[in-house]
């Protein structure tokens, strides 16, 4: 918090964006685009945004972005992280498709993404898109291949579970057994738990465990911003542990024409594995994760 009060009553008065999100009885979303960005009137990118990139440790950007700024600007962006040292995530989200069909300068900033991003998240469905292959394993080593500051590539598999893909390794890690409520805001939620484990290098398995775990307690609430996944919520799924192990992660496996050591989550510790296949038990990764977030629980039920 601010220690000048004034400051801090503006900044308790300062009004978000408004974002109206648009769902069906099915859950499913829909999604509007406008012709022009939003801040049209910005066509470079202002000096103290540069500042702030430059103090940040990841940029994050999604497709929406191009809803809001120009394309150059949001490669100017990139470029900017890049020379400050920062990271950058990219999620195309459904806007992906759209972009590398779109203007010429729309593609060249999509491609700039693409290529420049040290994280890339995508829904399997998005990377096929953006691929043309159907295997979401492949798709994401196609992306890995593309790119030149590419470390990861984040496969989101809905109410499967969640994939990454390195150079050397692929790890899958299922979903978590809830009662889904509301989906909107799981992706986000989703991506900034992919940040903290990118951030504290922890390894591929235990990041996309916490990382499931976070959009699935943000699924059982409806709403985002402040209403995504409460801590207590998200450490409740861990230590239930309750997986959903009907993912035919064999197959997907099976149907990549190149994977390389392969880690999977399951319940229990598998006796035997396949050639290049490594079953890691849920326990073991939650009682590494638990630790570094009981204490800051522990805290905020004190002082509440």
């Amino acid at each position: 918090m601010l220690e000048n009060t004034d400051a801090t009553a503006c900044r308790h008065a300062y009004e978000t964006l408004l974002c109206w999100v648009l769902v069906d009885p099915f859950q499913k979303h829909g999604f509007y685009f406008s012709e022009e960005p939003a801040f049209s009137w910005i066509r470079k990118l202002p000096a103290d945004i540069k500042i702030a990139i430059h103090h940040s440790k990841i940029l994050f950007c999604n497709g929406y972005a191009f809803d809001e700024f120009f394309p150059d600007v949001i490669a100017s962006s990139i470029d900017c992280a890049i020379d400050a040292g920062t990271a950058v995530f990219f999620d195309p989200g459904p806007r992906g498709k759209s972009l590398l069909n779109g203007t010429l300068d729309e593609q060249r900033a999509l491609e700039h993404a693409l290529r420049l991003s040290d994280v890339l998240l995508l829904t399997s469905d998005e990377a096929e898109s953006l691929t043309n292959v159907e295997n979401p394993i492949e798709a994401g080593q196609e992306l890995l291949k593309r790119g030149i500051r590419t470390k990861q590539v984040v496969i989101k598999m809905g109410s499967k579970g969640s994939i990454m893909i390195t150079k050397n390794a692929v790890s899958c890690v299922p979903s978590f057994k809830i009662n889904v409520v509301d989906t909107v805001g799981c992706g986000d939620s989703f991506t900034a738990a992919i940040a903290f484990g990118f951030l504290h290098d922890l390894p591929a398995v235990n990041t996309l465990t916490l990382a499931n775990a976070v959009g699935a307690a943000t699924a059982t609430g409806y709403g985002a911003g402040r209403n995504v996944a409460h801590l207590d919520k998200v450490l409740q799924l861990l230590r239930e542990a309750n997986l959903n192990e009907d993912t035919a992660w064999g197959e997907l496996i099976e149907g990549s024409s190149f994977c390389p050591e392969v880690t999977v989550l399951s319940r229990t510790a598998v006796n035997g594995f396949r050639e290049h296949l490594v079953h890691v038990p849920v326990g073991d990764v939650v009682s590494d994760i638990l630790p570094m977030f009981e204490a800051v629980s522990q805290r905020s039920t004190v002082q509440s």
